[in-house]
This record gives structure tokens, C-alpha cells and sequence, in this order.
């Protein structure tokens, strides 16, 4: 019998608020991260707005030594994962030696980093490009410095499915805990906000190019004009029930208690097959039906076509039962990799206070009609268990059961 996996530590370095309390102060006010694009100069691109992480305190002592190595995505991913660790109560060093291991997932990796070392390529000449080019720019980087920084040399990993892969690479750790290993830290971090980036999202289908932050993103209403890049992420800290107990963690905030992905045959994702077949796979997984499921943290694209797919993916699999949907993203952009995982959080912290957050206060007459999509203000309301949902570009599709400890 497959062994219960429990979240024992998180932390979340997000736009609208940096560390689990205050992100999630900021998203039960409705605080939105998304303005004009303030790290370099967007005027001659389509896309100018986007969700920012704005510089804070702790990045200041990051150790020296490691910046010249790492993109700053890498070290915010290093530094989330420091708390989450503490918050679980985990001393890596304490450990044995093949303990603990780490599968952080990204789609992007250091891409500034690589950006600027290009940029030093073409511009003074091969002997002015760092030797760490050779790793800083690569997906599997914030997997790797978080395992070195930490001497974790137990199973490492990471899983490219662009928003899918937060909740791959959860879903990835859930296995590897349940084969053995005692402690695996994983979510996912990503980025696209430098020049590189921007410009190759705005060849993306779906993006806004919208110049009001109000208005930019909104999913599931009629007057949706696609989604806004974000950065950030989270890192969760997983171990056996058991293994939890035994060690005596401080806190158990929840239970992932489902995974399923499935591979959307339209590789938009407008037919939302996928997203039910993923959906229904996790339910079983879990042991749950659906009638179990109290919320649901929705994929929202903020695509007119994708969103009417996933109402129709919520419809078959609820019927008429009407769950609360919350789209938290909407105040922070779609962050790839970090978004997955970011709402993996927000549903922990959900069961955590018996509260769903808001999108920001839209017309509901323009909102999908046949989802409850949670507007304007929180919603207080027991929540025992959560699915959550996210959809990659290419045709990805997965989906999380979790459920209160």
C-alpha cells in the first residue's frame, strides 16, 4: 500500500510578497504584482507588463562567493529553499548522507544570466564569457545549487513541462519519498523577465499585450486578453507521513494525496481533454471523488478559448455542483514552473485558514457563468481538500489533489 506523502516546510518567493505570510496577505487583499516592466527599457516590445519580483532584504546577504555563478532566479530558489527547509525543521547536515533530495523544476533556468554572458560573446570576444555559462543558463541549475548548497546527494531531478512542471515535480518527489528516500525538497522557480525572455514571449500565443494592469489579465471573462509573465515560485519540503512523525516536524500542513498528467492531443490545450483526463487520474489517485473536492486552484490562462476549455473541464467533471474556482494568479502572472507550485502552496494555506482568495473585482456578468469563480473578496469556507490544475504550453496537462493533514 502506497505510503501517505505530507508537505512538512514551504516558502514562496512571489511578486506580490515574498515569504508564506506575507504572499498571502497580499493575495487575500487582492494586492497585484502587475505593472509596466520596470527592469530595463520594454517600449519597443509588444509585451510591457509583467509581474516583477521587486529586490528585498534578503537578498542582500546572499553569500558572495555565489554570485558570480548563479542568475538571480537560481538564488531566490536557493534562499526559498533555506526556509523551507527551516520550516520543516530539517537540518540537511544532520542527515545521512544519501537522505534527502531535491527536484526544483524550470523551464527556463538562469535565462538573464545566459542572456548576458551572450551579450559578452558578441560584443568583447569569447575570453569574456563566464565559465559558469557552462551551467548557470541550464534548466536542471536550481535542482543542482540547491543540492550543493545543502550536501543533499540523494535523488535529484527536474521536470520540463512549462506550467505543468510544478506540479510534476511534485508529483516526481511524491514518488521518490515513497520509494525510500526520507526528505526531498521540490517545486519550481521561474523566469522570463529580461530582454531575451520578453521577446520570446511575445511570440507566445495567449500573452496580453495589454498596457492596462487592470485589465490585463483576466481569466474566465469575456473580455480576456491572454495572460501576463510573472517570476517567482515556491519550494515544499516533503517525507513520509511516518518519516514526519518519527522525526517529530513541527508542522504538517498538508497531504499530496493525488497526482495525474495526461498530454492534451491539441496541443493548445482548447479542447481541454487533458485537463479532464488529468483531473479525474488524480481524483482516483487520491482515492476521491469529486464531490470531495471543496475548491479548485484553476490553470486560468486568462485565453478566451483556453478558459472556456477548462470551464468545460470543470463542468464534466462537477456537473452542476458549483466549486468554488480561485485563479490567484491573476494578481502575480503565469510564472511557467513557479506558478504550479506557488498554487500548491495557496491551497495548503487555504485548508490552513479556512479561506479561498479572490481574483480582483471583475463583472461577474462577464465571468464565465458556469463556474463560482471566487471574486472581489475572500471567501470564507472549511476546505479539506483542494485539485489543483495547470496546463504547459505544447499540449502539457496536470493536475494535484491535496488535503488537510
Amino acid at each position: 500500500m502506497n505510503q501517505d506523502v505530507v508537505v512538512t516546510g514551504v516558502d514562496v518567493v512571489a511578486p506580490n510578497g515574498v515569504g508564506i505570510e506575507t504572499y498571502w496577505a497580499a493575495t487575500l487583499k487582492g494586492v497585484s504584482a502587475i505593472r509596466p516592466i520596470s527592469r530595463f527599457d520594454a517600449a519597443g516590445y509588444p509585451v510591457r507588463l509583467a509581474a516583477e519580483i521587486p529586490e528585498f532584504d534578503a537578498e542582500r546577504t546572499f553569500p558572495k562567493r555565489l554570485l558570480p555563478q548563479t542568475d538571480r532566479l537560481t538564488q531566490l530558489s536557493m534562499m526559498c529553499a533555506d526556509t523551507a527547509l527551516a520550516d520543516a525543521g530539517v537540518d540537511p547536515a544532520a542527515l545521512p548522507e544519501f537522505a534527502a533530495g531535491v527536484a526544483v523544476s524550470s523551464a527556463t533556468g538562469g535565462l538573464e544570466f545566459g542572456q548576458r554572458q551572450l551579450q559578452q560573446l558578441w560584443g568583447t570576444g569569447w575570453e569574456s564569457v563566464s565559465p559558469y555559462m557552462s551551467f548557470a543558463w541550464y534548466y536542471a541549475v536550481n535542482t543542482g545549487q540547491i543540492s550543493i548548497r545543502n550536501g543533499m546527494r540523494g535523488p535529484g531531478g527536474v521536470v520540463v513541462s512549462e506550467q505543468a512542471g510544478g506540479l510534476d515535480s511534485i508529483a516526481f518527489a511524491r514518488r521518490r519519498v515513497r520509494k525510500g528516500t526520507p526528505v526531498m525538497v521540490t517545486g519550481g522557480f521561474d523566469s522570463m523577465l529580461c530582454p531575451y525572455g520578453v521577446s520570446t514571449v511575445s511570440a507566445a500565443t495567449g500573452v496580453s499585450r495589454s498596457e492596462d494592469p487592470e485589465r490585463a489579465y483576466l481569466p474566465f471573462h469575456s473580455s480576456s486578453s491572454g495572460f501576463v509573465p510573472g517570476e517567482g515560485g515556491a519550494v515544499l519540503v516533503l517525507e513520509s507521513r511516518e518519516g514526519a512523525a518519527e522525526r517529530g516536524a513541527p508542522t504538517v500542513h498538508g497531504v499530496v494525496a493525488g497526482h495525474a498528467a495526461a498530454f492534451d492531443p491539441d496541443a493548445a490545450g482548447s479542447s481541454g481533454d487533458g485537463l479532464l483526463r488529468a483531473a479525474r487520474a488524480a481524483l482516483a489517485d487520491a482515492g476521491a471523488a469529486a464531490e470531495d473536492i471543496d475548491v479548485v486552484f484553476a490553470d486560468a490562462a486568462g485565453s478566451v478559448p483556453l478558459d472556456r476549455a477548462e470551464a468545460d473541464a470543470l463542468t464534466a467533471l462537477f456537473g452542476t455542483r458549483r466549486v468554488p474556482v480561485s485563479a490567484p494568479k491573476a494578481l502575480v502572472g503565469r510564472m511557467m514552473s513557479g506558478g504550479a507550485a506557488l498554487d500548491v502552496v495557496t491551497a495548503l494555506l487555504s485548508m490552513r485558514d479556512g479561506v479561498v482568495p479572490p481574483v480582483p473585482d471583475l463583472e461577474h456578468t462577464a465571468v464565465d457563468p458556469r463556474i463560482d469563480l471566487v471574486v472581489g473578496e475572500p471567501r470564507t469556507q472549511e476546505v479539506r481538500s483542494a485539485l489543483v490544475l495547470a496546463r504547459g504550453h505544447g499540449g502539457f496537462a496536470s493536475a494535484m489533489v491535496l488535503t488537510k493533514p
